[in-house]
């Protein structure tokens, strides 16, 4: 099940930010070269970068929670009784469950204001709301998944690892 979930994880957010960040690079590269070699940028290459930046961003969180490859600080890990360990991580799971789930319930009552203002970039026109609502749900994958740590710390022994590990 967790192998399965790891790998649902990995093909969904983890192929959704390597894509975006892949097109990131080639649109880079074309604006660059459109810049120096014929004075033209890519028309909303501005809007289309943050676009993809968001998506590299907020794609990449259920991945890193679920692996647990946060960045950490782990000084006195050395000197803390097991136990109180355990607590500790329950504890910081909790709370970044909360804060991921109400940050995803004000960027779902965003989405849903710029759907009903109709908002759009100014450039390109693209539609603001369904980014906004990729943002909420991924923010809400991620805050069920440090729930899942807070009521089942075993899983997070389980579920780290590389791509290749979930195979």
């Amino acid at each position: 099940m967790l192998k399965k979930l790891d790998r649902l994880l990995y093909w969904s957010t983890g192929i959704m930010a390597a894509m975006a960040l892949f097109s990131l690079m080639w649109l880079t590269l074309v604006d660059v070269i459109g810049r120096k070699f014929f004075d033209h940028s890519v028309p909303g290459g501005l809007e289309i970068t943050e676009v993809l930046m968001v998506i590299v961003i907020f794609a990449a969180l259920p991945l890193v929670s679920w692996r647990n490859e946060h960045v950490v600080f782990d000084s006195f890990d050395g000197y803390i009784p097991e136990w109180l360990r355990s607590v500790q991580a329950r504890l910081v799971n909790l709370v970044c469950a909360g804060a991921f789930g109400f940050l995803g319930r004000l960027m779902a009552m965003r989405a849903e204001r710029f759907e009903e203002y109709g908002d759009t970039t100014v450039h390109l026109q693209l539609s603001i709301a369904p980014v906004a609502w990729l943002m909420a749900g991924l923010l809400v994958v991620t805050a069920l998944i440090h729930l899942v740590f807070v009521f089942a710390p075993h899983v997070r022994e389980s579920a780290g690892g590389h791509p290749g590990a979930a195979t």
